[in-house]
């Protein structure tokens, strides 16, 4: 009975990938690269990850108090929580994604001086927390205020920036599966971040990837932390609602 339980599942599931149409990144990479990402024990961003979990039991700041003295083991009290950002966060006063809300607990909680932007600090403590959401389905909140940023960023999406008057969405809605200079054009689909990309030799934001882009079409590239794109990821995540999450991943 068991057996044919779990083969009625698995039916299901493949049924589901079936009628979804999207597409995870990593369906568009190498056999290679796929195996990285699959095997902890291959997948360089282990090793952020490591240096994340040291940072979340280390005391730190005026304070002198560590992430676990407040939240507790990570893999209970972090479960779930990668999964809901950006969101909408009342003491901010608008939508953050979670390397702001890591950043917001640094100052407030350990009174200590706020992480650098793509620091090995911070791309640490996202992929350790980020881990423990590993396989949930990508949950946006549905407040006003993250709904709101959401339908920027989805204006964002579809507007032609630069030089070259592309879009993200011409890219990665219209022309997915064919290829840019010889690589395949993903749906850019945001569950994998923070990534340990082949191309940088280390890990990067979500938001490294966006600049990246607007860079590569010769736009005006925001700072990290920008409201712009950090609505971009809002609608990244909305777009990607259901997906599971894969960070930390690999990619090309």
């Amino acid at each position: 009975m068991k057996r044919v339980v779990t083969a009625l599942a698995l039916a299901a599931a493949v049924c589901a990938h079936a009628q979804d149409p999207r597409r995870s990144g990593a369906e568009f990479m190498s056999e290679s690269t796929k195996a990285m990402q699959r095997d902890d024990l291959q997948n360089p961003a282990m090793l952020w990850v490591a240096n994340g979990e040291t940072l979340w039991n280390a005391k730190a700041g005026k304070a002198d108090r560590s992430c676990a003295a407040c939240h507790g083991p990570a893999k209970q009290s972090m479960r779930g929580v990668a999964a809901r950002y950006p969101a909408f966060d009342k003491q901010a006063g608008h939508v953050v994604n979670l390397g702001q809300r890591i950043n917001q607990c640094r100052v407030g909680a350990q009174k200590a001086a706020p992480f650098k932007p793509e620091s090995e600090e911070l791309l640490g403590l996202e992929a350790f927390i980020a881990l423990q959401s590993r396989g949930m389905p990508i949950t946006p909140p549905k407040d006003a205020a993250t709904s709101a940023a959401a339908d920027r960023g989805r204006k964002l999406f579809g507007q032609r920036i630069g030089q070259l008057n592309l879009s993200c969405a011409q890219c990665h809605d219209s022309n997915w599966g064919r290829k840019l200079a010889g690589a395949p054009i993903p749906q850019g689909h945001a569950g994998a971040y923070p990534i340990y990309r082949l191309e940088w030799q280390g890990m990067g934001s979500l938001q490294r990837r966006l600049r990246n882009c607007m860079n590569g079409v010769r736009a005006e590239v925001p700072p990290f932390g920008a409201q712009d794109l950090v609505d971009l990821e809002t609608w990244l995540a909305l777009r990607a609602q259901g997906m599971p999450l894969e960070a930390p991943g690999v990619r090309p």
